[in-house]
């Protein structure tokens, strides 16, 4: 199988392109009336990833009726949140951003009236949940450097990565930064990694806690 082919099954049943944020995120707001619980995630890559974890972990979310709503950046939080929270919504609402979000997300849930939360654990009462430092750099420390390189072997990507780390501005440097400067370089690679990570992790027994902690929680 070619390497065109399995980035295509890697991305079945999502969006791909430049209108891919704006598709995602219409589709999944769609499913919002009926939904039984919402959780936001700031993009795509977290939606596949949460998704992912839960086919892992055994669920079916779109059985039980939990969308996964990616809101095109953290930006958008606060807005999302005053339609969900107890000030227009009837419905468990849940989320998931990256450590440098993190301030945001909190003060949407205090404007949205769900909650004033000043820890840490204080959002994971409530349902929200944070990476360190962002969702990529979970997944990389979940799989490991020697376990990122098989699933670009197995991808036909191998060659490409070793290709990134002889560049003069990369040779040399952590290994870590090296799978996470090839991740986000590859049109719709950071999209496809996330799905294949996921698998991993959960095969492994290692599936980041905010992702396994979220997921719990819904």
């Amino acid at each position: 199988m070619d390497r065109a082919e399995l980035a295509r099954r890697a991305l079945d049943g999502y969006f791909s392109g430049p209108d891919a944020p704006v598709h995602a995120t219409a589709r999944a707001v769609a499913k919002i009336d009926d939904a039984e619980a919402v959780v936001l995630v700031e993009g795509i890559s977290d939606q596949i990833a949460l998704e992912t974890a839960a086919v892992g972990r055994g669920r079916d979310l779109e059985a039980e009726r939990v969308v996964i709503v990616p809101i095109g950046g953290a930006h958008a939080v606060g807005r999302f949140l005053m339609r969900l929270g107890p000030l227009g919504g009837r419905m468990p609402v849940a989320g998931l951003c990256d450590l440098g979000e993190e301030e945001l997300f909190r003060r949407g849930l205090v404007s949205a009236q769900i909650g004033s939360p000043r820890t840490r654990v204080d959002m994971e009462r409530l349902g929200f949940f944070v990476c360190v430092d962002d969702l990529e750099d979970e997944l990389i420390r979940a799989v490991g450097i020697a376990g990122a390189e098989a699933l670009f072997d197995s991808q036909g990507d191998l060659g490409a990565f070793h290709s990134l780390q002889s560049q003069p501005a990369w040779r040399g440097k952590d290994p870590e930064a090296q799978v996470r400067r090839f991740l986000g370089s590859g049109a719709r690679r950071k999209l496809r990694y996330a799905r294949l990570f996921v698998e991993a992790a959960v095969g492994w027994g290692t599936l980041p806690r905010p992702l396994d902690a979220l997921l719990a929680a819904v």
